[in-house]
């Protein structure tokens, strides 16, 4: 946002992926509520700039494929499903999981289905409610968890989805940016933080915990209920999205008890260029019986609160930001190691640099099917 003005007076440091609209990091990124695709359906959705057709097999699975037919680039989004493949509205070119069309009807005889005739796939995964999708084929992980919840079966619930014109790496420095929880929350307090990669994972956990203040109205306050000391904890999955478990460690009134953690989501898709669609996503364990069924809910509701708290004001930062680090404090160190976690991930296809822009052959006539001849090669 803003990123062309003030060039010359406020020279803008910009990083190879951080704030980055033409990098897409590979990740996971949300793409539709996994209610809203039945099985049989087909539908297709922006993603990161890239239209992707996702359906639902008879065999419950959903997968993607990129949405426009390599016949005409009809939009497969407009076709129809059979069994686990999905076919065009216009010529009926049906495709497989793999991205390879396997029917082309309107080709007689035995002339061979054409090399090309095929469309890139990507992984899939449910999880939270919502169908990821991952711009590649394979992923190699799933979608993120929680560190307190990892194997644990979950519930969950969703706000519904915001856009901003903020980059959304920008927006996820909010959960360890300990100064603004002072000068923007009226917290009053001494914050120490530790930091933990997970480089197999591209995750960077971070959890800061304060010493709270007694100097202040909503310090004595929170010292009376949860003691002189909070933690909470920020998981960075792929730098598109982040994980905050807050509670951690508390006991009330100082008391022996763990009061239970409280968990949220913020997963963040690119819809275009300075346009991001943020899915806010309420997290708790699954609990057994009536009684435990309430207590995860409840939970979920306390955490939505403490979101509805600070959106407000938070936002009014974010709507408006122009970032370019150019005098970060001491206090400001998480905010570094976030910014070189986020410019050392990998660039997915779905990227439009030039360094990582994917070229492809230009278009040709194939008579019978046997691949184009080598004159018709592009560059």
């Amino acid at each position: 946002m803003h990123e062309e003005k003030n060039r010359t007076t406020q020279p803008l440091r910009q990083g190879r992926v951080f704030a980055s609209w033409d990098v897409v990091p590979r990740g996971w990124y949300v793409a539709i509520a996994s209610s809203s695709l039945a099985k049989g359906q087909v539908t297709s959705v922006t993603l990161c700039g890239q239209r992707v057709a996702l359906f639902r097999g008879e065999d419950g699975k959903v997968r993607a494929l990129d949405a426009f037919c390599a016949h005409m680039g009809t939009d497969l989004g407009i076709g129809k499903v059979h069994g686990n493949t999905v076919a065009c509205f216009f010529h009926h070119w049906r495709y497989d999981e793999s991205g390879a069309c396997i029917d082309i009807p309107c080709q007689k005889g035995d002339r061979k289905i054409p090399p090309h005739a095929r469309v890139r796939p990507y992984a899939t995964e449910e999880r939270y409610g919502y169908v990821w999708v991952y711009p590649e084929a394979e992923a190699p992980y799933g979608v993120f968890e929680f560190p307190e919840l990892e194997g644990q079966e979950v519930v969950f619930s969703h706000e519904p989805a915001r856009e901003s014109s903020c980059h959304h790496h920008v927006a996820m420095i909010n959960g360890i940016d300990a100064q603004h929880l002072a000068t923007v929350h009226g917290l009053d307090f001494a914050a120490t933080v530790s930091v933990a990669e997970r480089p197999e994972r591209h995750e960077m956990d971070f959890v800061v915990t304060c010493t709270i203040s007694d100097k202040t109205l909503v310090g004595r306050v929170f010292r009376f209920f949860l003691g002189d000391s909070y933690a909470y904890g920020m998981r960075y999955a792929n730098a598109c999205a982040g994980a905050l478990t807050t509670m951690k460690g508390v006991r009330l009134f100082g008391g022996k008890r763990l009061l239970p953690t409280l968990h949220m989501i913020w997963a963040y898709t690119p819809i275009a260029r300075d346009l991001v669609r943020t899915y806010p996503i309420f997290v708790a364990k699954k609990r057994a019986g009536v009684v435990g069924a309430f207590v995860s809910r409840f939970l979920m509701w306390m955490q939505k609160r403490g979101y509805y708290a600070l959106r407000s004001e938070d936002s009014k930062i974010y709507d408006n930001i122009r970032f370019s680090p150019n005098a970060l404090l001491p206090i400001d160190e998480p905010l570094g190691k976030y910014l070189a976690y986020t410019n050392a991930l990998e660039a997915s296809a779905w990227s439009t640099t030039e360094a990582v822009r994917v070229r492809l052959p230009t278009v040709r006539v194939v008579a019978d099917g046997d691949g184009p001849p080598e004159a018709n090669r592009g560059p």
